[in-house]
């Protein structure tokens, strides 16, 4: 199940953050199809949000057809964003790891470290 958390300071919604979180998850094949998604009433006790800001993201991630509310139930996932061999990415994770790890030896912290990441996937 994912496990959310709110950036006061990303100038995010957090709504979108929310929804972002699960699109990534859906990405990274952290989520599945048939998964069910935190309840409401979770996602309030463990973040400290407003029952309406969770329901708003469900609400839009149901628009984009990747969840879908079972009356009485829940909400699952029906779709999946993740491309590519997800096999791959437990690689790929942990050469990314070694490489913030040496940033942040450099001195980064993390929104240089944000930064330097975002303007060179823009450049390739």
């Amino acid at each position: 199940m994912i496990d959310f958390h709110l950036e006061p300071r990303s100038g995010v919604a957090p709504y979108m953050q929310l929804v972002h979180q699960v699109q990534q998850a859906l990405r990274l094949g952290m989520l599945a199809v048939g998964d069910q998604l935190p309840t409401v009433k979770q996602v309030v006790a463990k973040i400290a949000i407003n029952p309406n800001t969770v329901l708003k993201a469900y609400r839009e991630l149901e628009r984009q057809g990747l969840v879908a509310p079972k009356p009485g139930r829940g909400t699952f996932v029906t779709a999946t964003l993740a491309a590519g061999d997800l096999d791959a990415h437990a690689e790929l994770k942990t050469e990314l790891h070694r490489w913030i790890t040496r940033a942040r030896t450099a001195g980064l912290d993390d929104d240089a470290i944000t930064a330097l990441f975002a303007t060179t996937i823009r450049k390739t």
